[in-house]
C-alpha cells in the first residue's frame, strides 16, 4: 500500500495517518517513506516483512520516469497481478497508481483508461516497461503505440 504526498503537506509525524486516510492498515503494518524530490513529492508505504531496505515498485516507476523519451512519459511494470502506473508529461507527474490485473488485457485497459484521462494520445506515445514483456504483449501495444521500450 502507497500514497503520494506533495512535500509541502508531509508531517513525518502524521505517515501513518496520512496513509491510513486511503488504505485499510493493519494493526502491526509498519508504515514510512521515502522523499521524490524530481517530483517534489513523498511517498508514504507499508514495509513489507522486516525489511529495511524496501521500496516498493512504484518508487522504482517513479524513479526511472524521467528516463523515458518523448513529453508524455508512460512507464508499467507487472508484478504478482499488480499494474505500476506512472504517468508525466514534461518534468509533471500526473500518475502514479497501481491496479490489481488478472491479464495483459485488464492492465491494458487501466493504462488506456489513464491515458484517456490524461487526454494522452498512445498513437503518438512511447510506452516503457520495467517488467519483462512477453512478445505477444509486446505486439499487442505496438498496435496502439508508437513505440514500446523495455527499461
Amino acid at each position: 500500500m502507497f500514497t503520494l504526498v506533495p512535500s509541502q503537506f508531509f508531517n513525518p509525524a502524521e505517515e501513518r495517518n496520512t496513509l491510513a486516510e486511503v488504505a485499510e492498515l493493519g494493526e502491526n503494518d509498519v508504515v514510512t517513506h521515502v522523499e521524490i524530490p524530481q517530483y517534489d513529492a513523498v511517498l508514504i508505504y507499508t514495509v513489507e516483512g522486516d525489511s529495511s531496505v524496501y521500496v516498493p515498485e512504484i518508487y522504482r516507476i517513479l524513479e526511472a520516469l524521467p528516463s523515458c523519451p518523448e513529453y508524455n512519459k508512460i512507464l508499467c511494470s507487472i508484478i504478482d497481478d499488480r499494474l505500476y502506473l506512472g504517468m508525466a508529461q514534461g518534468n509533471s507527474l500526473i500518475l502514479a497508481n497501481s491496479y490489481c490485473v488478472k491479464d495483459f488485457t485488464t492492465a491494458e485497459y487501466y493504462i488506456f483508461l489513464a491515458m484517456k484521462t490524461f487526454q494522452l494520445n498512445p498513437e503518438v506515445s512511447v510506452i516503457c516497461w520495467r517488467s519483462k514483456l512477453g512478445a505477444e504483449d509486446e505486439m499487442s501495444l505496438y498496435r496502439y503505440f508508437k513505440s514500446v521500450e523495455q527499461l
